[in-house]
């Protein structure tokens, strides 16, 4: 496409276009041997016509004439170009372009090529030919056509401009030997491929870097079409050359910006994201890239609104780089390392300022940015070669967190301002992503704080149970979630084992389920049975859930929750499930089965009644209370399989507890979880025969002495003289009170742990309270007392009766 100016006026012209050109085959007589469709439509003549006559008579009688002159010239210098007038078949003129050149085939039989184009696309004006043949020497369409062997035999101007010198030396020459460094094979093949197949070739794009421009990218656009004798064969090939370096840079950054767009922001995590950023420019746009944010941006925190400092030098945090170069020479720190600039330096300046720096030629003797390169590793640009760099600062919200550093190497043109428009473009997207990034690392911290402190601090060895536990908490595009354990002390050297799973995510999940804890704690208190204690916390989510109206939290509806108790003395286990998976017990020889324990509704949503299954097992079992997280899978569906494979990993019961958590989330939790996860391990112990005694009693008033004469004995052998005192009073006001108010069997038990718990279990399931008796009364003192001498006392419900019980610290 060019435009042009008719003696010397300034009016813009319509532009033409040399790809509407016909190209038409005569042989050396002048016979036209070919006539394509495009000639059909600019002369108007058929083929079946035209074929075999002499060219001649289709021109005009005064052009006709000059076609011996022409020939001659064009023997002479090799072509010609002109503009004659032909003929149509109405007889109307037609003014065309023509370029003539000698063109001989594979057999050596001349053929005169004739490219021609209509030199009317100007409606309403008359054109000189002197006008018309300047418009076909400035046709920014290169065009030539080679031979069998594709060896040149003809080209216009146009194309010198494409490299190779001028036509006259292309002549009988290959694309390799007058341009060496162009990929000629791979053009060469596209010739070949016309040649054979006789189907053309359009739009071929060819990137190269000229000879005269080794640092600049250039692309053309190339058609090829295969020219034909009068009876089919093959004599050459014709090919078309356009540039198109701005139009395929364009689409270039379009693409680049598309993948910048997908690539970036995949995940809520602030360095992955730096270095998605980095990732994404190399090597498309740069061949060396660096992300340097701010420390308290990574950590989530705001970025800093003033100047850095005063300070000569200011470290940034390495967020990402990446490098087009095997193992990434140019890095002198790694990921997650300190960087440390000088003031003055260009990523500095462009943090402060938030305004871009771009240098298209660096100073190869220029001092080094860096102030503090680990291990001595100071690297001048030259000794990489990094030649060229742009510094981008990434800024979103008004704020800036960080810079990025684009350099390129010798190899690669220097950075224009349309390379740093597009650095601008898509790092203004990655901020937006990196901004958004360290805002849910803020908020996924508080929230995990949150649920932390919620949450046990520390587990410790309890005499009948050795424990390990695992909290894990989802994605962060699922957010933390609301799953709990905990683990409560009972009286009688029991423990209570829960896990519960609050529905959702967020704060709102993480503060109910800090509610639910406090409440099962609560209610642990009380000694109540696992499926009791589970009605009473449905009651309660119930309640909650009725009041309705605005601001009301009902995550706690659909909440999930195991509570089981551990009896060591009795060596049972005992667990109730408000919809939550059942354990897993393991037995000492490896076996490991799910708990047989129904499974009743979810918290709130039926109030149907739970119940709870008693189950023994022997000393050193392994008890798995986990949420169903573990059992989501890799495909995020609960199923068989998983649940085969969290068997299959418990099933190694003399593995440290804390090494066989570690291997079931290892087997079972993937990388990028969807849900929560919580374990808990505990391996069972059986209290030792000599550390616990129990006694049948008879509801006789009589026995009491004898009750406290065996407990003395007792504590005697358990070498603790000084609770004889405290400990009588207890049994002798307990057991007197069984008798009293209570109903046979009657059953006495020391226990002796980290506490020495006194209990006293009678058939009745009447309620004692304690009183506060006036001065003048004779009784109702007991439990009065009992309480002042005591660490705490209280009773709990069983299927036959009750048992009242009271501690003694012994430290």
């Amino acid at each position: 496409m060019v435009d042009f100016e008719e003696h010397g006026n300034a009016e813009r012209r319509a532009p033409l276009d040399i790809a509407d050109a016909v190209l038409v085959l005569c042989d050396a007589h002048g016979h036209v041997e070919s006539w394509p469709e495009g000639a059909e439509r600019l002369f108007g003549h058929r083929a079946a016509d035209v074929l075999g006559r002499a060219a001649a008579g289709l021109l005009a009688p005064d052009d006709a004439a000059r076609l011996p002159a022409i020939a001659a010239e064009c023997r002479a210098h090799g072509g010609w170009s002109g503009t004659l007038t032909a003929r149509r078949e109405d007889g109307g003129p037609v003014d065309v372009m023509v370029q003539l050149a000698r063109a001989t085939d594979g057999a050596g039989t001349v053929h005169w090529l004739a490219v021609a184009a209509d030199a009317a696309p100007f409606p309403g004006r008359e054109l000189s030919r002197a006008v018309l043949e300047q418009l076909l020497l400035q046709t920014p369409i290169g065009m030539a056509v080679v031979d069998t062997d594709l060896r040149f035999v003809w080209s216009n101007v146009a194309l010198e401009r494409f490299g190779g010198g001028p036509a006259h030396q292309r002549i009988g020459r290959r694309l390799a030997e007058i341009q060496p460094g162009l990929d000629a094979e791979a053009l060469e093949a596209q010739m070949r491929r016309v040649l054979e197949s006789g189907e053309p070739v359009l739009g071929y794009e060819h990137i190269g870097h000229p000879r005269s421009e080794p640092h600049r990218e250039r692309a053309h656009a190339m058609s090829f079409v295969r020219l034909d004798n009068g009876d089919g064969r093959p004599i050459g090939v014709c090919y078309t050359v356009t540039d198109i370096t701005e139009r395929y840079r364009n689409r270039q950054r379009l693409i680049l910006l598309d993948r910048a767009g997908t690539a970036i922001g995949q995940t809520l995590d602030v360095l992955h994201t730096a270095q998605e950023l980095a990732d994404v420019a190399v090597p498309d746009l740069a061949d060396f890239v660096t992300v340097d944010l701010l420390d308290s941006v990574i950590r989530g925190g705001d970025p800093l609104t003033g100047p850095p400092g005063d300070t000569d030098r200011v470290a940034l945090r390495r967020g990402g780089q990446q490098s087009a170069r095997t193992g990434m020479p140019e890095a002198a720190i790694g990921v997650g390392d300190l960087a440390s600039y000088h003031s003055w330096s260009p990523p500095i300046r462009a943090l402060v300022d938030g305004k871009p720096w771009r240098m298209e030629w660096l100073d190869p003797h220029g001092p080094e940015w860096a102030a503090d390169v680990p291990g001595g590793r100071r690297r001048l640009l030259r000794e990489q070669g990094l030649h060229t760099a742009m510094v981008v600062p990434i800024r979103a919200r008004g704020t800036t967190m960080g810079v990025t550093s684009f350099f390129r190497t010798e190899r690669g043109e220097p950075f224009g301002a349309d390379d740093l428009r597009l650095a601008e473009e898509f790092v203004t997207r990655a901020a937006v992503c990196l901004d958004n990034a360290r805002r849910y690392t803020r908020e996924r911290d508080a929230a995990l704080t949150l649920q932390r402190s919620l949450l046990p601090q520390g587990v410790l060895d309890h005499s009948s149970l050795s424990l390990a536990t695992c909290y894990r908490p989802a994605d962060e595009l699922a957010g933390v979630g609301g799953d709990w354990f905990d683990v409560i002390p009972l009286s009688g050297a029991r423990l209570a084992l829960v896990v519960g799973e609050v529905r959702g995510h967020g704060i709102g999940a993480i503060a109910t389920m800090g509610r639910l804890r406090t409440a099962v704690q609560t209610l642990a208190a009380l000694d109540l049975r696992p499926e009791e204690l589970l009605a009473h916390l449905d009651d309660l989510v119930g309640r909650v859930s009725e009041e309705g109206g605005q601001g009301t939290d009902t995550r706690a509806v659909g909440t999930s929750c195991l509570y089981a108790v551990y009896d060591p003395v009795g060596r049972s286990f005992t667990a109730a499930s408000a919809g939550h998976p059942p354990p897993v017990i393991v037995a000492p020889d490896g076996t490991a089965a799910f708990a047989d324990l129904p499974i009743g509704p979810q918290l709130g949503v039926s109030g149907l009644p739970f119940e709870a299954v008693e189950v023994a097992v022997k000393e050193d079992s392994v008890l798995a209370l986990y949420t169903d997280g573990l059992l989501a899978g890799t495909d995020g569906t609960a199923g068989e399989p998983a649940k085969e494979r969290l068997l299959h990993t418990l099933a190694t019961p003399d593995e440290p507890l804390d090494a066989l958590c570690d291997s079931v989330i290892g087997a079972l939790v993937p990388r990028r979880q969807h849900d929560d996860v919580t374990l808990l391990l505990a391996r069972t112990r059986g209290l030792a025969p000599d550390r616990f005694a129990s006694w049948e009693l008879a509801a006789d008033p009589a026995v009491v002495s004898r009750a406290r004469e065996m407990a003395t004995r007792q504590l005697a052998e358990w070498d603790l003289p000084e609770r004889e005192f405290t400990t009588e009073l207890v049994v002798s006001e307990l057991v007197t009170n069984a008798i009293r108010y209570g109903s046979g069997p009657i059953r006495l038990r020391l226990i002796l742990e980290h506490t020495l718990t006194c209990e006293v279990c009678d058939g009745s399931s009447t309620s004692p309270y304690l009183r506060h008796p006036r001065t003048t009364d004779e009784g109702g003192r007991g439990l009065f007392l009992i309480s002042q001498f005591t660490h705490r006392w209280g009773t709990r419900y069983t299927t036959d009766g009750k048992v009242i019980w009271a501690e003694q610290l012994l430290s």
